[in-house]
């Protein structure tokens, strides 16, 4: 995983609320074994028709979403099922930041895990953020040091973040990572129990 200090990035809002995780990753694209190639799949039903071609009437396929890295959308995102794919999708489609003013736990814990920040803000500033999107292309600034997403008009929301996803996220460490920070001491251990 690549760290996460400061990130600056294009807006994708999704008005949406209650977006579950067959709607961010469909189950019949769970047979794979590793975890790259599921960003194609992201809101593959909503972004698809029957035959597999762009509806034209949903917004992530806009050009001027293209390369988007930031997702603000509605309430109780990634609530449904615990499948780890919802964040590979997100990730590999190429979005580092969520933000919502909820999350499901466990889509939340997950995406800690696979380097992506999940950021709790209020409906009123998610709103704020998804009209600006709406309207134009637009950046924001994730500060995950300061805890603070901010862009060149003024507008500034500060998050909370627990300590230990905080450190995971900005030193790109997945729970392997944080267990090789003790590699030392592990050898220690090994060599006195031989």
């Amino acid at each position: 995983m690549e760290p996460l200090r400061v990130h600056q990035g294009l807006v994708y809002p999704l008005n949406r609320s209650n977006i579950d995780t067959d709607q961010i990753i469909p189950k019949q694209f769970l047979k794979r074994i590793e975890r790259s190639g599921f960003g194609q799949f992201l809101f593959y039903n909503w972004r698809f028709d029957d035959n597999g071609n762009p509806r034209p009437d949903f917004s992530l396929n806009e050009p001027k979403y293209s390369g988007a890295s930031i997702i603000v959308a509605g309430e109780n995102f990634g609530c449904g099922s615990s499948r780890e794919h919802a964040p590979w999708a997100v990730q590999d489609f190429g979005f580092k930041v969520i933000i919502a003013p909820s999350y499901a736990d466990i889509f939340k814990n997950n995406c800690v895990k696979n380097g992506i920040l999940a950021i709790v803000a209020s409906e009123d500033q998610v709103q704020s953020i998804i009209k600006k999107a709406e309207s134009t292309e637009y950046t924001l600034t994730v500060d995950l040091e300061e805890q603070k997403v901010y862009d060149n008009e003024g507008f500034e929301l500060s998050f909370d973040i627990a300590p230990y996803p905080k450190q995971m996220l900005l030193n790109g460490w997945d729970e392997i990572g944080v267990t090789l920070t003790y590699e030392d001491k592990i050898n220690q251990y090994e060599a006195v129990s031989k």
